[in-house]
């Protein structure tokens, strides 16, 4: 799955807000974002939030064998894994080429930059070294993930303390950290990167560039500079020209930001220290609040709640008293009815009275045609002309009488009166009501 990629509108603004010296997030040119550094409960695991963009570095060791190059020398592996949960843009099991760039740059930062000392790494010469392995997860990219890679890494490595060996001849001993207290890594200085992006070939310049910021870029410097000023590693991507002043520029630029990136790691490793000497909460558990059914924390409002019920309360004796009952309302229109506690119940009432009016007019006039009519067995009914002869039954008497043929319709050779000539209703049980027809 590929990102969303930018319109040209969007395009347009953020480089005519550059070309204003403004950012989308309020910066300057030269700011970069607020960032947090937070440790987990083992040693060596170390989460960096860059503004959004979040990673967390994990340090881990084991004994393998040296390189033969390089027999008494321990052996630094990083790893970058750019998870889908960070962008939609990142797959799963594959290396792309972000992360192949990001794998060198990290591997130019703090391994070809002498940062750690290898020898002291070294258990058996030529047989035993210590490995050391840095995976580094992008949990969140809102851009510049050089920057916060390089900080998580350092300040893992930083806080990262290795298990103590002894050795017999041949035999090595690996001791737990219950028995005897782990070792931290022999460090020399802390390099650090910062990213430099380039608008419309270099004439505009910011630092600590967004994740928008940089589908629009023309180019990329990073610079990797420790707090003595000294340069480890400089790359620059994109294929634009650079002028020496511009590279000078930047590298003043860097060294302000690195000194000031390093005295925060040093301050987080010493809170942490402190911390964990003292037996209190550290890492996870720090952030975990016990008193509270969630652990979200809850902001106390800024509003002024002190004189609150004093005001209800003369508000509520200045107004007028509330009606004891409600009156029953007037109903606008027919068809319209009201149900309640209280209230007049109307709800159909109209309707039920016009069915039991139309219901009573119907059996009334149902009686009178009934009463009218001879009931008489079918059995003994007798027609000629077109009349059907009708076969007895026990469940109803039914008479058929042919008003047309009134004068030819007798009852056992009588003839009916021209009044009791009707058409025929059935009689069924006590309430009997016509056919209609």
């Amino acid at each position: 799955m590929k990102d969303t990629p930018l319109s040209n509108c969007e395009r347009d603004f953020l480089l005519k807000a550059i070309e204003e010296k403004k950012r989308l997030d309020g910066r300057q040119t030269y700011d970069y974002r607020k960032i947090k550094i937070s440790f987990g409960t083992d040693y060596g695991c170390c989460f960096v939030d860059l503004g959004q963009t979040r990673v967390m570095a994990q340090v881990s060791c084991e004994l393998v064998a040296p390189k033969e190059s390089r027999p008494n020398e321990g052996i630094m592996f990083f790893n970058i894994e750019l998870s889908p949960m960070a962008s939609p843009g990142f797959e799963q099991g594959r290396q792309s080429e972000l992360s192949v760039k990001l794998n060198r740059q990290l591997e130019r930062c703090l391994r070809n930059s002498k940062c750690i000392d290898t020898e002291s790494l070294c258990v058996v010469s030529g047989e035993k070294v210590w490995q050391i392995r840095v995976d580094v997860h992008t949990l969140n990219n809102d851009g510049n993930l050089m920057d916060a890679a390089s900080i998580a890494a350092i300040t893992a490595l930083c806080h990262f303390r290795r298990p103590d060996v002894s050795t017999q001849g041949q035999e090595v001993t690996v001791y737990s950290p219950e028995e005897r207290d782990p070792i931290p890594l022999s460090i020399y200085h802390m390099p650090i990167s910062v990213s430099f992006a380039f608008f419309q070939q270099g004439t505009y310049l910011l630092v600590d560039p967004c994740e928008r910021e940089e589908r629009v870029m023309d180019g990329l410097l990073v610079i990797a500079m420790n707090k003595h000023r000294e340069i480890c590693s400089i790359q620059s991507s994109g294929g634009i020209m650079l002028l020496k002043e511009q590279v000078m520029r930047c590298s003043k630029i860097a060294g302000v930001k690195v000194s000031e990136i390093t005295e925060l790691i040093s301050e987080a490793l010493l809170n942490d220290r402190k911390a964990r000497k003292a037996g209190g909460k550290c890492g996870f558990a720090e952030s975990m609040q016990q008193d509270r059914i969630t652990a979200l924390k809850k902001d106390e409002t800024p509003v002024e709640m002190t004189d609150v019920t004093e005001t209800a309360n003369g508000i509520i004796q200045k107004g007028e008293a509330a009606p004891q009952t409600v009156p029953s309302p007037v109903l606008p229109v027919p068809g319209v009815g009201q149900v309640g506690q209280g209230l007049q119940n109307s709800w159909g009432l109209e309707e039920d009275d016009e069915d039991d009016y139309e219901e009573e007019k119907n059996d009334n006039s149902g009686d009178e045609q009934v009463e009218e009519v001879t009931k008489m067995d079918v059995g003994e009914v007798c027609v000629t002309g077109d009349v059907v002869e009708i076969s007895d039954s026990e469940e109803e008497d039914v008479v058929i009488l042919n008003p047309e043929h009134a004068n030819k319709t007798s009852i056992k050779g009588r003839k009916l009166p021209d009044d009791q000539i009707k058409q025929s209703w059935p009689v069924r049980g006590s309430n009997p009501r016509p056919w209609r027809y």
